[in-house]
């Protein structure tokens, strides 16, 4: 099953998608600037393989539900999210407030 969403973080307008797969759950919320992600997102690949894109993302781990997502540290940000200050170890509704 899929779930889009939409949602608002202090006014901003977002998109939270929930992917249920077998075992797991794939969990997105965005808006047009960047992203944060669940564990399945790979921050390495894309500050290496895909530096040109340029991606403002950032991947929290051991998370079930986009509320979780929300208020989880984040375990890794890519480099263009630093550029904007987004760090690890902030919730991703402060990286999101700063897409």
């Amino acid at each position: 099953m899929v779930e889009v969403e939409p949602m608002f973080i202090e006014g901003k307008p977002f998109t939270a998608v929930s992917v249920k797969l077998p075992k797991t759950n794939l969990l997105v919320v965005t808006n047009e600037r960047g992203y944060i992600m669940c564990g399945a997102l790979d921050v390495g690949l894309l500050n290496e393989k895909l530096k040109d894109r340029k991606v403002i993302a950032g991947r929290a781990v051991g998370v079930k539900t986009i509320e979780e997502l929300i208020e989880a540290p984040l375990e890794s940000v890519t480099l263009e999210a630093e550029l904007i200050g987004v760090f690890k170890g902030m919730s991703g509704k402060e990286a999101l407030l700063k897409f």
